[in-house]
């Protein structure tokens, strides 16, 4: 953000408040930030200012927090555009009168479509909340005075018992004398007193550009073709007082009026006071009373054997700091929502800091036992900190809604919403919108795309970059769009909905802020986002989805229905030597939060053997370990290789669980309490500067203190400095151990699935789609190396989710569903399974009884569904052919001739005819068509079927890399089934490929991937030719060079109908791989 250098005014300067300034959450209008106007109101001197956007809010608690801190008085206000035309602003003048106005506009905002606010004169003088009464409103007036305006005028000035004025304002345009007379006389004609206004659309004229680019986008249209549309100069910006004195020096009353209006607008947006609901508490109880008999029952369900004391110690501990802080209706309501989850037969669980708390086990809340773990309750609750915890809690992603809806039905409409969320400008998007302000070409604007792939705009692009793609790196257009880029970055775009975040109150919650429907039915959200909610002390629960729950309760199903067996989390065997096992050959595909590149190739070194590993293993992959310089260090320690050392005890008792290695939040806190002489108030501080780091930088601030604190402690200064940068690592992600702890579970229980029942695991993975880092495919040939039998999609033994049949043996087969085929409804799916009975005896049956399509027979066909009717592929395409979707003719729909069949039996050859003699498929085509329909083949891989041409490349199968030794070098091919680039590898490049050998894991280094750029990030079959990389268990390649062997992938058969094809576009779609996760 930019404060534009204009001279504040000088102290003889009359006073003069801004009441009319937009920001850009007046989207795609106001060119500034409202911290930036802030910002330049205090330099220029205004004795207050106004930030009034079009119908809504969501922009002011930002302007509020950036006034407090530089010492302006702020005035809320909206400018209410009716439906008519006309436009008013308003400010509240208590909070009552903020009430009002924000019923009135949640009143526009619910009677039409997202993004949209229709409100009528009749809505501001109604008697059903006296909207206009409290209220202060500026009249802008329309270029030509209407009889409706000055009527409109009147009838507020005498219904609406509030002030009225009429806006003024200079616009440098040659016609200003004139109008402002025109205006005093009509605000003397209709008693409106003129008051002046800057009508400001941005901090400074340098935005003057950024505002024409905006208006652009918000048309559709580019700056050559926007003609009135633009401003016609730069002076719709802040003045400072003296220069509005000298604009407005024929009325000077119209400049002081600014200030009384400004004096009579004492509403603060910190006179706003959240009270949590009740709801759940029955009547005449105190919540802290209700709060206490569920924990202590909750407790004695949870140990049968008896509270451990030390249990029973945090328990009391927690719910004392609960009842002086007054949070037991907030624990109250996050219980009913659990309780109505459980009651559905919902699975769900608390996660993040909440697990840090004892109470919430009790309450069922979360499922991380104190008993088990050392948490910090202060992480989660601080008397010191004196706000609301928050308290997450994951669903199951399918069921979620639900809950949702459940919260709706609760509290109503107006007393719940979900959290806003506000959509802003990053580097492509805005490249895309500003170049077609400019008139790019679209083929210009990807290119320009393509060179800020992955790249700051805040750094140095390399030249090269934009020759690489055929663009002049001195280009003057090439480099506005760039500087324009920079500016609109980080603009709001539109709002959206909070992915779970629900506000609920006790009182109205449209009363506080306003309420608009979502793009999704049945949802309503607000207009601030979670850090507004937090700023005012607004209480946010987060009703959150995990597609792993999805997928445990659909295999627990599973497990239950064919193996007779009911599991549940709680009862899942703990402490499994058979699961640690697998996890420590890395044999994680599909299992929670250990799947990826990273986790998998951690496992074999840290070698999980009990829960607290698996805690570490979550936690440890993470930006904030790596980047901190702590994982070498703890896997040295853990293997018997480093000394662990301990300077004091205090840091032996911090430290000690992870070998003196911080890996978490928590330790951070705890290190700078008993090493840095911080008071824990000062270390939730800390936290706070390491979650909030890549916004604000703020975590330098506490370094001379920590470093001083831990000398004066007698520490060595360089073990300080080390301890710091450590710290400083968390401000990159470092996980909470409580949250860790939480994820560490469902690790446990989707790891003990895959080892004991992996054709449920694999049935359920696939059903939960699309999640995870693995594809279908992958998830198949994962589940096959896992003895579990495939048995292919079947128009007469497939449902639409994947089922389990019986099997050869005692494990049963997993049977692929309908919803693997490309194309398919669900609804027909299940029409067609409803109507099944004892089966179909040909495709004309299914059209016949199901009612579908020939379209949908057809993508049956293709899949090669139709072999329980002994058709393979291709005579089964040609029965479908012979069908139709015209309904039979009138003698046949009675019942003669064919029976009634579906078809165009015209066409039907007699009943003695053979069948026609097609060609048979080879296995490339059959196993290309596969992949077409259901993006994997049981028949064979495709590297199987191309390994001649393969090999006569030069590619060895992908297992060949198992079997060298470090240094060797190796040519491998396979289809790339994943690429990552993480934040923390400095722009190092990781993929999985596959043949049907095995799978092998690539690095491909920053000078690598610059040269062979188009390969790595666009094929669909990669060779490679590059050098083993052995450490233990764990064996990359190091890619030295990269082929895209598209053309060779396409050989499989030839290209579709016969058309020349795109070998790269083809390939991708037929073969998608999981991309940058």
């Amino acid at each position: 953000m930019t404060t534009a250098k204009i001279p504040s005014a000088s102290a003889s300067a009359p006073a003069y408040a801004e009441l009319q300034a937009m920001s850009n959450f007046s989207f795609l209008e106001g060119a500034s930030h409202p911290e930036e106007l802030v910002l330049q109101a205090a330099a220029l001197g205004l004795h207050a200012l106004a930030i009034a956007d079009r119908n809504g809010v969501s922009g002011l608690v930002r302007g509020h927090l950036a006034a407090k801190e530089h010492g302006l008085r702020f005035i809320p206000a909206v400018r209410l555009d009716l439906a008519e035309g006309t436009s008013l602003l308003c400010y509240p003048t208590d909070r009552d009168a903020w009430g009002r106005l924000m019923q009135l506009l949640t009143r526009g905002k619910r009677r039409t479509a997202k993004g949209d606010c229709e409100l009528y004169p009749a809505d501001l003088l109604s008697d059903e909340f006296q909207a206009g009464r409290g209220q202060i409103f500026i009249a802008l007036p329309p270029d030509r005075i209407s009889r409706y305006f000055k009527d409109l005028l009147n009838k507020l000035k005498n219904e609406s018992e509030s002030p009225v004025y009429l806006a003024g304002s200079v616009r440098m345009d040659g016609g200003d004398s004139a109008r402002l007379a025109r205006l005093a006389a009509l605000a003397e004609q209709c008693d409106t007193p003129l008051a002046a206004a800057g009508d400001v659309l941005m901090h400074g004229p340098g935005r003057r550009m950024l505002q024409d680019v905006l208006t652009c986008i918000r048309h559709g249209c580019t700056l050559f073709e926007a003609g009135r549309r633009l401003q016609p100069n730069a002076e719709r910006h802040l003045k400072p007082p003296a220069e509005m004195a000298r604009l407005f020096a024929a009325y000077p009353e119209a400049v002081a009026r600014t200030v009384e209006i400004a004096a009579a607008c004492r509403f603060s947006l910190d006179d706003l006071r959240y009270d949590y609901p009740i709801d759940s508490v029955p009547e005449g109880v105190a919540p802290q009373d209700e709060l206490e008999r569920l924990t202590w029952a909750g407790a004695e369900g949870r140990y049968p054997s008896g509270i451990p004391e030390k249990v029973r110690a945090q328990i009391a501990h927690e719910l004392g700091l609960i009842g002086e802080l007054n949070f037991a209706p907030y624990f109250l309501t996050v219980h009913d929502i659990v309780r109505f989850a459980r009651d559905r037969g919902i699975l769900c669980q608390g996660r993040g800091s909440a697990a840090n708390s004892a109470v919430c086990y009790a309450l069922g809340i979360t499922a991380v036992d104190p008993a088990r773990l050392d948490l910090l309750f202060e992480r989660f609750i601080s008397a010191e900190r004196g706000e609301p915890p928050d308290i997450d809690v994951d669903f199951e992603n399918g069921r979620r809604e639900e809950v949702i809806q459940y919260l709706y039905d609760t509290y109503g409409r107006d007393r719940a919403a979900m959290t806003g969320t506000v959509i802003t400008y990053r580097s492509k998007g805005a490249v895309r919108d500003v170049g077609k302000a400019l008139g790019l070409a679209e083929d210009t604007i990807r290119a320009l795309q393509s060179v800020l792939w992955r790249l700051s705009l805040d750094e140095d692009i390399p030249r090269d970059r934009f020759i690489e793609h055929g663009l002049n790196p001195d280009d003057a257009m090439v480099r506005r769009v760039l500087d324009l880029t920079r500016d609109i970055r980080g603009f709001p775009r539109h709002l959206s909905q909070h992915s779970g975040g629900m506000v609920m109150t006790r009182g109205r919650l449209d009363r506080m802020v306003p309420i608009h429907n979502a793009a999704m039915i049945d949802r309503t959200v607000i207009e601030w986002d979670k850090n507004d909610l937090d700023a005012l002390g607004i209480l946010k629960v987060d009703i959150l989805a995990l597609g792993m729950l999805t997928c445990v309760q659909k295999a627990f199903a599973l497990v239950k229905s064919f193996h007779g067996r009911a599991v549940t989390l709680p009862t899942v065997p703990p402490e499994d030597p058979a699961v640690y096992d697998m996890l420590c050959e890395g044999d994680s595909i599909g299992v929670f939060q250990v799947e990826s590149r990273a986790q998998m190739s951690m496992l074999p070194r840290l070698k999980p053997r009990n829960f607290y590993d698996l805690v570490i293993e979550v936690a440890i992959v993470r930006p904030g370990p790596i980047q901190g310089d702590m994982v070498h260090p703890y896997l040295r320690r853990r293997d018997g290789l480093e000394t662990v050392d301990f300077p004091s005890q205090e840091l032996r008792d911090v430290l000690g669980k992870t070998l003196g290695v911080p890996l978490f939040q928590e330790q951070a806190m705890k290190i700078a309490i008993v090493a840095a002489g911080f008071t824990p108030a000062e270390a939730d501080g800390l936290r706070r500067a390491m979650a909030t780091f890549r916004n604000a930088g703020t975590i330098h601030a506490f370094r001379e203190k920590f470093l001083a604190g831990m000398r004066a402690r007698g520490y060595d200064a360089d073990f300080a400095v080390r301890c710091f940068r450590q710290i400083e690592g968390f401000a990159d992600y470092g996980f909470p151990e409580s949250h860790a702890a939480s994820f560490a579970l469902i690790v446990y229980v989707s790891s003990w699935l895959k080892r004991h029942y992996p054709a449920a695991f694999a049935c359920a993975l696939l059903n939960s789609q699309p999640m995870g880092f693995y594809a279908p495919a992958q998830i198949v040939r994962d589940a096959q190396e896992h003895g579990v039998i495939l048995r292919p999609v079947d128009v007469n033994r497939s449902d639409w989710d994947c089922t389990l049949e019986p099997g050869p043996a005692t494990e049963p087969a997993l049977r692929l569903g309908f919803r693997q085929v490309k194309g398919l409804k669900e609804e027909d799916m299940q029409r067609l399974v409803l109507h099944r009975g004892n089966g179909y005896g040909d495709p004309a049956a299914i059209m016949r009884r199901a009612a579908v399509s020939r379209s949908v027979l057809e993508k049956l066909a293709r899949a090669d569904a139709f072999q329980s009717m002994n058709l393979d592929r291709r005579p089964a395409l040609w029965a479908v052919k012979r069908l139709s979707d015209a309904p039979p003719a009138p003698l046949f729909a009675m019942g003669g001739g064919n029976g009634g069949r579906a078809g165009d039996l015209s066409a039907e050859p007699p009943e003695d005819a053979p069948p026609p003699l097609l060609p048979l498929m080879s296995p490339g085509e059959e196993v290309a068509d596969d992949y077409r329909s259901l993006r994997l083949s049981l028949k064979a891989h495709p590297a199987e079927i191309l390994r001649p041409k393969l090999a006569a490349r030069g590619y060895h199968p992908c297992a060949t890399a198992e079997t060298l030794a470090h240094g060797k070098r190796i040519r491998i091919a396979g289809l790339v089934t994943a690429r990552q680039r993480p934040g923390t590898a400095k722009g190092v490049i990781f993929l999985t490929v596959e043949d049907e050998t095995a799978t092998a894991n690539l690095i491909v280094w920053p000078h690598v991937f610059e040269a062979f750029r188009r390969p790595v990030l666009g094929s669909r079959l990669l060779g490679v030719t590059g050098e083993v990389q052995r450490a233990g268990k764990v064996v990359h390649v190091i890619v030295e060079a990269a082929e895209d062997l598209a053309g060779v992938l396409l050989s499989l058969d030839d290209p579709p109908n016969g058309r020349e094809t795109d070998a790269g576009v083809e390939s991708g779609r037929m073969f998608p791989a999981r991309e940058f996760q």
